[in-house]
C-alpha cells in the first residue's frame, strides 16, 4: 500500500511538474524575444530606418496576421472592448508609445532604454495601481520602488556625466514610454480586459495607419535599406517581439501564475544588455551595470505580496 501511494504521489509531483517547466520555457523565451526586440531596434536605427519605419514592421505583419480573428470576433465592439477603450489603450500601449520609445535610441545607448523603460513602467503601475485603483502598496513593494528609483539614478547619473543633454533627453523619452505602458496595464484592470484581446485589437487598429505611412513617408527609403534588414526587422519586431511574445507569457501565467510569472518581465532589461553584448557589440558601462543590478534588486522587492 505504501509503495503504490508513494508511488502516486511521484506521478502526481511529475504531473505538476510538466506544466511549471513549460511555463518556466515559455516565460523565458518571451523575455529573450523582448530582450530581442530592443536590441533589433538599436541595431534598425544604426542601419538607417526610422522610427516610424520600425513602427511599421512591429505592428502591420502582426496586425494582418490577427485581422481576421478580429472580424470574426466582431468589429463593431472590437472583441468587446469597444471603441473608445480600444482607442485608448492602443495610444498607451500601441504605436503612439512604441514610436516614443523608438525614439529614444537615437540619444542614448541600449543600455538605458532597456533598464529605464521597464523599471519606469513598474514604478507608473504601483503608483496607479494606489491612486487610480486603490489597491494597497506594501512596505516591500514601496521599498522596491525606492531601490528602482535608486537605481534609474544612477543611470542618469551617466546621462549627466558622460553623454549631456542628449543623453538626458533620451532617458525622458523612456521615462514617458514607461509611464504609459503602466497607464496602459491600470486601464486593462480597471476595465477588466485580458492582454491577449487588447493585442489583437491594439494591432488591428495599427493597420489604419499604414496608408497615411505610404503617402507621407513611402516605401522607398525602407526598399533601399534592402531585404535582409527588414527581413531582419519583421522578424524581431513584428513576429518575436510583438505575438510570439505576448502569447508565450500568456502561456508561462497560465501554467505559473500572475505572481510567479511577473519575474520573466524582470529578466528583460539583463537580457537585453546581454544581446546587445553579443550581437550588436554594445558592452554595457560600469554605471549601467551597477544601475541595472540595483533595479533588479528593486523589482524583486516590488513583486513580493508581503
Amino acid at each position: 500500500m505504501d509503495q503504490r501511494t508513494s508511488g502516486a504521489d511521484a506521478l502526481t509531483q511529475k504531473n505538476d511538474a510538466a506544466p511549471a517547466l513549460l511555463g518556466v520555457v515559455c516565460g523565458l523565451a518571451a523575455a529573450l524575444f523582448w530582450a530581442f526586440g530592443f536590441a533589433a531596434t538599436r541595431h534598425g536605427l544604426k542601419v538607417g530606418f526610422t522610427p516610424v519605419d520600425l513602427l511599421v514592421h512591429r505592428y502591420v505583419w502582426s496586425g494582418i496576421a490577427f485581422l481576421p480573428l478580429v472580424l470574426r470576433a466582431g468589429v463593431s465592439d472590437l472583441c468587446g472592448i469597444g471603441w473608445s477603450r480600444g482607442l485608448v489603450l492602443m495610444v498607451l500601449g500601441g504605436p503612439v508609445m512604441s514610436l516614443i520609445s523608438y525614439a529614444g535610441f537615437l540619444f542614448v545607448p541600449l543600455g538605458h532604454g532597456s533598464v529605464i523603460q521597464p523599471s519606469c513602467a513598474t514604478l507608473g503601475g504601483l503608483l496607479l495601481a494606489a491612486l487610480v485603483l486603490k489597491e494597497r502598496i506594501s512596505a516591500s513593494r514601496l521599498a522596491g520602488a525606492l531601490v528602482i528609483v535608486g537605481g534609474l539614478g544612477v543611470i542618469g547619473a551617466e546621462s549627466i556625466g558622460h553623454i549631456g543633454a542628449e543623453g538626458v533627453q533620451g532617458d525622458l523619452i523612456f521615462v514617458l514610454a514607461g509611464l504609459m505602458f503602466a497607464g496602459f496595464g491600470a486601464m486593462l484592470r480597471r476595465w477588466r480586459v485580458s492582454a491577449v484581446p487588447a493585442a489583437l485589437v491594439i494591432n488591428v487598429l495599427s493597420l489604419l495607419l499604414v496608408p497615411v505611412y505610404i503617402a507621407t513617408v513611402g516605401l522607398a527609403h525602407v526598399a533601399a535599406i534592402g531585404f535582409t534588414e527588414n527581413a531582419i526587422q519583421a522578424l524581431a519586431q513584428g513576429v518575436l517581439a510583438g505575438p510570439a511574445a505576448l502569447y508565450l507569457y500568456a502561456v508561462s501565467v497560465q501554467r505559473l501564475g500572475v505572481a510567479r510569472a511577473a519575474v520573466f518581465p524582470a529578466c528583460v532589461p539583463a537580457l537585453t544588455l546581454l544581446t546587445g553584448w553579443l550581437l550588436l557589440g554594445e558592452p554595457p558601462t560600469m554605471l549601467q551595470t551597477a544601475g541595472l543590478v540595483t533595479v533588479l534588486c528593486g523589482f524583486y522587492l516590488a513583486q513580493r505580496q508581503s
